[in-house]
Order: structure tokens, then sequence, then C-alpha cells
């Protein structure tokens, strides 16, 4: 069962007919509203990416390569 939320953001997703259909066959079924469904699959999919040796080094990357960005930042912005 998901938690309630502190606060939410409203966001907007285009999906094709089918999928669309299929993801409101599935909230139907499940006796759930079709946005509870999508969040709990954005959150299954996020946990899932969070356990993705591949995802961990490219975040770890991506993190690497933003500290280098900033301290270069911070270094200019000090000379002037």
């Amino acid at each position: 069962m998901l938690m309630p939320m502190k606060s939410t953001k409203a966001m907007t997703i285009r999906l094709s007919e089918e999928q669309a259909e299929a993801l409101e066959t599935v909230a139907t079924v499940d006796q759930r509203a079709v946005s509870d469904v999508i969040r709990a699959a954005i959150t299954e999919h996020i946990e899932g990416r969070r356990k993705d040796p591949t995802f961990q080094e490219g975040l770890k990357a991506r993190l690497s390569r933003a500290r280098r960005l900033l301290a270069r930042q911070v270094g200019s912005d000090t000379s002037a």
C-alpha cells in the first residue's frame, strides 16, 4: 500500500490508445485509481533502477561530472 503523499507535483503524460486502455483495465480490475497505479509503477521502476549496478555507475559518473563543473564555476567566480 502506498503512503500518503506529503506534497505533489502535477505532470502530464501521453499514452498510446493501447497503453491507456491497458492502464485503465489494470486500475479497474485492481479497484484502484489510475493515478495510484501510475505512481506504483513509477515507484517500482525507480527502485529497480536504484538496484541496477549499471545505473549506479552512470549516476556516479554524472555526479562526478557535476562536481567538476561546479568546482570549475566556483573557481572562475572567485578569480573575478
